[in-house]
């Protein structure tokens, strides 16, 4: 009888990437269902999702990330509780599982319980095999691992439930942008995406920008005109009427287009259609405040030359395969499994 082969997985996920880059032609109904039991998960979101998917599942990049992964042969339960703030936020924890060769147990999301089913059952016609190695659970038990993705609240029941087992458990994380000002109008608007892709729900989007001293605000605001339709969402538009009103009653200062309301403050988690901003003097303070803060950072957007990884206008939500959420290597992590 044959067996799953590191070969069989890597042929199965470039088909897969393929595949991918006509999303409605495979998911079919799940992608209206998904829509439906959601409303955040707009028909562009859902897509642009996917298509990210796609695009990290190329050719070029799978070969190059196999390339440092020993396929294991003795194959470990993990556990996958995986988040639903945006669609298939959890899909790269299945993949990183599968192309260590061992078996995931599910926990879906009932944010997100029908796409990543949908991608993974195409997975498993394009490679049968697959469907051994894939297990959909409403508890976890009899794991050897888990990988938990939650809140901070939800971070400190996982950290105790889990302890006695190799985990990963990740807990909230912001994005940041830093300006220096010389920034074109192209590449606000790409930052944009940075701020406004998924509604800004997701950990990789910006929700906190270093400005220099005496930043022009106009400037920015005029970048990302171009996401004024996202008011048009009730959800969205309900979150800045609410923060609006809230900076109002209590008179705080605060700027306003319309759609976004950036107001200056030292947290890294800004409200929904909130943008919070920090003004510095020279650079060296922002690296020096970032690290102190890596641990609550998921992804550095700038053009910058900084102490921290950073990525370009509009990257943030276009991570390649060996980009691990909270910059944990999760292959490194499965792989330490086989001494168990």
């Amino acid at each position: 009888m044959s067996a799953l082969t590191q070969d069989k997985v890597i042929i199965a996920f470039k088909a897969l990437g393929q595949k991918l880059t006509n999303p409605t032609d495979i998911l079919g109904n799940a992608f209206y269902s998904a829509q439906n039991s959601n409303t955040w998960f707009t028909p562009e979101n859902i897509k642009k999702s996917i298509l990210s998917f796609a695009e990290m599942l190329n050719s070029a990049d799978i070969d190059f990330w196999f390339s440092n992964i020993t396929f294991s042969q003795s194959p470990k339960k993990v556990g996958l509780i995986l988040a639903g703030n945006i669609p298939m936020v959890g899909f790269h924890d299945v993949l990183c599982v599968l192309a260590t060769g061992n078996t995931a147990l599910i926990k879906l999301s009932s944010s997100d319980d029908k796409l990543i089913k949908a991608v993974i059952a195409e997975l498993m016609s394009i490679e049968p095999l697959i469907s051994e190695r894939i297990h959909y659970v409403e508890r976890l038990k009899d794991f050897d691992a888990v990988i938990a993705t939650g809140s901070n609240n939800s971070s400190r029941y996982f950290d105790f439930y889990f302890s006695k087992v190799p985990h990963i458990i990740r807990k909230n994380r912001n994005s940041v942008a830093v300006l220096d000002g010389s920034e074109t109008k192209e590449e606000i608007g790409r930052l944009g995406n940075d701020i406004f892709d998924y509604f800004g729900l997701g950990c990789r989007n910006v929700s906190k920008v270093y400005l220099p001293k005496n930043y022009d605000v106009a400037s920015l605001y005029e970048g990302i005109e171009i996401f004024l339709p996202v008011i048009n969402h009730f959800k969205y538009q309900n979150n800045y009427d609410y923060n609006k009103s809230i900076y109002l009653v209590n008179g705080a200062k605060h700027f306003d287009n319309g759609f976004l309301l950036l107001k200056e403050d030292d947290s890294m988690a800004s409200p929904l259609a909130v943008l919070f901003y920090e003004e510095y003097e020279n650079i060296d303070e922002v690296n020096l405040k970032l690290k102190s803060l890596e641990n609550q950072i998921q992804c550095v957007v700038s053009k910058i030359d900084l102490d921290l990884k950073t990525f370009t206008f509009g990257e943030s939500q276009h991570p390649r395969l060996w980009d691990y959420a909270d910059n944990v290597n999760t292959v490194t992590f499965l792989g330490s499994l086989t001494s168990l």
